[in-house]
């Protein structure tokens, strides 16, 4: 079958995309161990330990607290309450964690930091996994056992008001119960007035035993404006406002109850210096903790906080409550909140936490017997059976004392020892589900390497051997082998494998791809050693010397695909990408010198008799060359020809100068987002100008950028557009006025901040038409009125319309960024390509190259907190998922995407300047530059899939490939079609 090349590429980048989904089903793992409805029970509970007596404690530990309240707010780091944030806007809990009767601690939680598993680890104990991260967004039914139906269980009234995401974990379990979406972002003030509305009424009542607030506020400020914004204090003293009255409320009511209440602060996860959450860094994991009961001691003095891990608030909270410890818990008793508690009690209560670990250590490792906190568990077993012998005997001699002493520290080793060999196990992989992603996914990498000198020869199609294996035996026994393969793996297996559980059509389906896409492989190598090298060279050049462009192109992509297997390089991939682009930038200023100063082109050779000055193009290309502004076009005698002038010597200036104005802008840029992982704490240009002190600055570079953009976009757009275009980019103004980011010169000071609802929709209208008139355009070209000049206009207006939605999204201060990219596209279509004989293989790894700096320039990085999931919500009044989905995605991919379909839109139109191969030869190399990090990396974290930072570091940016194949696949479809349409205007023409 002949394919174009093209086609050929997209149809693999779709199959290696299937490749990868079926990897990363298999490699973020389930718990390790799956009770089920399985839950621990009071009946289960073992006696006090004793030697040869028996003990008068034979029944389960009465609670410690009557009335607990469980006060989460939401993305509260701990430098809020113990910082001096804290100290300013937080007064009232500041004096109690220093003064009052209190214990407070600074929680670690563990990544992925997002909501939805760490309210799992809080009420289980059990360390999510990774893939929680993408079923936050749709939380099911938790039915492992937990600290709620513990509660309901044993009789407790729970209410709960606040993030519907625990109505959805927990449906059922609450007598009363008012949720509030956590995922529009824009609403800061009524999604926490919602739950403190009923606190009048509840903190009255004694109908209750356990009541749960959980705080939407301060995590949304975080996603709009970020940690350092003037509304963060204001939600910090309405949340100490909180804590006063519940308090107060609490300690009026101490005489009615036998038992002492319970007020906890706590946070379900930080926020990072972007205002985001989701990766590692120490403001995402550090949550502060902070226990509040008159049972305890008045402090003297402050001290540091100590540090817990935020799984041990279960097993603390269910001895303080009477319930049996849940049985997934992995968390270890917090022994400072018991201080005041006899020696016996504390025993008693860490006997207890330690025999619910030896049980699951015997259940989840198979040599249980050798782990060093199972045999030191036994140990302080025997010692503590010893130690209530004594008692008993009524022994009160220093002995007794200090026997113990060493049995809680015994036990306490014990824990540690256990719960860290219960985290080390806690997940596993699907193994069989991996190994078959990666076969389809190395097949796939394999094919398109081989496949490239026929695929980049000057048709740009080539025969592809699909029909002949079809035909062959060894197709036939691969079939049969892969699904005896299948059938032996899937039978023997002792846990569960995704793969063996879908439908054998399925399963048909993948076996038969893999046999096919093999054969395939194996006919075209025996193709290329029997007929030795293709016959069609490239139309791009007529030579095979390396320039020094292509062995920094070559060298930059291997070496960069080579750097994911350190996990520093991927912290830091932006300071990879920075160091390229850089490096690029001189190669270009060498290349232009050599084209107007030396005897030879970039390439080495001599140089040819056209005039980089002088250059012709097709009459028909007339309109296309003044849609792209590169210059002028007159026309001369001989009407076949348009000579296009380009200013002398004034130009070549401006060609030697452009690559130190591109050089210029992304060291400025540089500045602007602190990403990666080593200086992301570090201050930057983007938090000076998000500081609530410097709005006006921000306003006055906010319309200076958005007026740039128009003069740079509106050279492309028709009348109509135009006026859509000027239109949208007032409206982005006043919805980012709306929403208090920035501020309309004639209200300098504070004003009303709304949701910006309708700012926004009105932006929508205009990208909409805008939008609408180029698939108009599309459509009348491709069935109307084959012409292409219609396409082309087509074409840049739906790029228009995608600049402008990128205008609405990005933050203010990320505009830099998109002026950026408009501004270097200007530049190299202007001067770079119109002087530099590159072809279309150089001109895309270079707008790759492009895409990725601006990728990085805009803030974002290999860690989930960078995601700015506001950007799903602007202009909704509800959390709608498919849009939301949507606008998340094109915002964090703006770099990248703006950059390819520029690239679709300049192949398109300089239909003259390269030949008839041009756009499949770009389509096929986008995709190769894509596929070979995305394959190799996948190699890559499956052998370092135990690695120390496998979850923090390489699972993150596993998603992060995944997604990016996704959109490039996206971009690879627009660009089939318009290479298909090309050669059907060509065959009809």
């Amino acid at each position: 079958m002949r394919l174009r090349s093209s086609l050929f590429a997209c149809c693999g980048l779709l199959v290696l995309l299937f490749g990868m989904a079926l990897f990363l089903r298999g490699f973020f793992p389930a718990p390790v161990k799956s009770f089920g409805s399985a839950k621990a029970k009071l009946s289960g509970i073992p006696e006090e330990p004793v030697q040869g007596l028996t003990s008068n404690w034979t029944k389960p530990p009465s609670p410690l607290f009557g009335r607990v309240v469980i006060m989460l707010v939401d993305a509260l780091r701990e430098d809020f309450v113990f910082g001096p944030k804290g100290r300013q806007f937080m007064p009232h809990t500041r004096y109690l964690v220093e003064r009052g009767s209190s214990h407070s601690f600074i929680a670690k939680a563990w990544p992925p930091t997002v909501t939805m598993p760490r309210i799992k680890a809080m009420m289980t104990g059990r360390i999510p996994g990774f893939i929680d991260v993408i079923m936050n967004l749709n939380s099911p039914t938790l039915l492992e056992d937990n600290l709620i139906w513990q509660a309901k269980f044993a009789g407790k009234r729970i209410l709960f008001y606040g993030d519907d995401t625990w109505i959805r974990l927990f449906p059922n379990h609450f007598v009363e119960h008012d949720g509030t979406t956590s995922f529009f972002v824009s609403d800061y003030t009524e999604v926490d007035e919602n739950v403190t509305r009923h606190l009048d009424t509840i903190l009255k009542r004694n109908d209750w035993d356990l009541l749960i607030l959980h705080y939407l506020g301060l995590d949304h400020i975080g996603h709009l404006a970020g940690p350092n914004s003037h509304l963060i204090g204001p939600k910090l003293s309405e949340m100490d406002n909180i804590v006063q009255k519940i308090h107060v409320e609490l300690l009026s009511k101490e005489g009615e109850t036998s038992l002492p209440s319970l007020l906890i602060l706590c946070g379900d996860h930080g926020m990072s210096d972007t205002g985001s959450h989701g990766g590692s860094s120490n403001h995402e994991v550090n949550t502060p903790l902070v226990f509040l009961s008159p049972a305890f001691r008045k402090k003297d003095s402050f001290t540091v906080s100590e540090h817990v891990e935020q799984t041990d608030l279960t097993s603390t909270l269910a001895l303080g409550f009477g319930l049996p410890i849940p049985r997934n818990n992995l968390g270890r008793l917090i022994l400072t909140v018991l201080e005041e508690r006899p020696l016996r009690e504390r025993l008693r209560y860490l006997h207890l936490n330690g025999y619910q670990l030896s049980k699951l250590v015997q259940e989840s490792i198979p040599a249980y017997e050798k782990d060093a906190g199972y045999k030191l568990f036994g140990i302080a077993q025997k010692s503590h059976g010893s130690w209530i012998k004594l008692y008993l005997e009524g022994n009160t001699s220093e002995t007794l004392e200090n026997l113990g002493k060493k049995v809680l520290r015994q036990y306490m080793d014990a824990l540690k020892l256990m719960s860290s060999s219960l985290s080390k196990i806690v997940a596993q992989y699907d193994m069989y589900s991996m190994i078959v992603g990666t076969i389809i996914v190395v097949e796939v990498i394999f094919l398109l390497i081989v496949s490239t000198p026929e695929a980049l020869g000057s048709t740009a199609e080539f025969e592809v051997p699909v029909s002949s294996p079809f035909y062959s035996l060894l197709f036939y026994l691969l079939c049969l082998m892969f699904a005896a393969i299948h059938v032996v793996v899937c039978t023997s297996m002792k846990t569960s494998c995704y793969f063996c559980n879908v439908s054998w059509l399925l399963v048909a389906t993948v076996i038969v791809l893999i046999a096919a896409v093999q054969c395939v492989l194996l006919s075209t190598l025996w193709k290329r050693c029997t007929n030795g090298k293709p016959q069609h060279k490239s139309c791009a050049t007529l030579d095979s010397s390396w320039s020094e462009l292509d062995l920094l192109l070559l060298l930059g992509t291997f070496g960069h695909t080579l750097s994911l297997g350190s996990s520093s390089f991927i912290e830091e991939e932006h300071q990879t990408w920075y160091f390229l682009i850089n490096t690029l930038l001189l190669v270009f200023f060498q290349d232009v010198c050599r084209k107007y100063f030396a005897a030879s082109d970039p390439k080495g050779k001599p140089k040819q008799s056209r005039n980089p000055e002088d250059i012709y193009c097709n009459e028909q290309q007339t309109t296309i060359h003044g849609l792209l502004g590169a210059s002028y076009c007159d026309q001369k005698d001989d009407k076949s020809k348009v000579y296009l002038r380009s200013g002398g010597s004034c130009e070549k200036w401006l060609a030697l100068s452009s690559p130190w104005v591109v050089l210029v802008f992304c060291r400025v840029l540089r500045c602007l987002n602190q990403t990666g992982i080593q200086w992301a704490h570090e201050p930057d240009f983007g938090h000076w100008l998000t500081s609530s002190s410097h709005r006006i600055e921000l306003s006055i570079l906010t319309a200076i950028f958005l007026f740039l953009i128009f003069i740079l976009v509106q050279r492309t757009c028709s009348s109509v557009s135009k006026a859509a275009l000027a239109l949208g980019l007032v409206g982005i103004y006043c919805y980012r006025a709306a929403v208090g980011n920035v501020t309309f010169p004639w209200k300098p000071e504070k004003h009303d901040i709304s949701k910006g609802i309708t700012e926004a929709r009105f932006v929508y209208v205009f990208i909409l038409g805008i939008l609408f008139t180029g698939v108009k355009d599309l459509l009348k070209s491709a069935v109307a009125f084959p012409d292409t000049t219609t396409n082309c206009r087509g074409l840049w207006e739906m790029y228009n319309g995608l600049v402008l939605l990128a205008a609405l999204l990005l933050r203010p201060h990320n505009l830099p960024v998109l002026l950026f990219i408009l501004v270097v596209q200007m530049i190299l279509t202007r001067f770079i390509w119109r002087i530099l004989d590159y072809d279309a293989a150089q001109i895309t790894i270079i707008y790759y190259w492009f895409s990725q700096v601006s990728f990085y320039f805009q803030g974002n990085s290999n860690s989930i907190a960078t995601v700015d999931i506001s950007a799903g919500f602007v202009g909704f009044e509800n959390y709608v998922e498919l849009p939301a989905v949507f606008l998340t995605l094109f915002s964090t991919y703006i770099g990248p995407l703006l950059w390819a379909v520029h690239l679709i839109c300049y192949m398109s139109s300089e239909r003259s300047r390269y030949c008839s191969a041009s756009v499949g030869h770009s389509c096929y190399c986008f995709v190769l530059l894509r596929a070979i990090p995305a394959s190799a990396y996948i190699i890559l974290v499956t052998s370092l899939r135990y690695h120390l930072f496998v979850w923090s570091v390489f699972s993150p940016k596993l998603l992060y490939e995944g997604m990016h194949t996704l959109v490039t696949a996206a971009a690879c479809v627009m660009f089939t079609a318009m290479d298909q349409k090309r050669m059907i205007t060509i065959l009809k023409n």
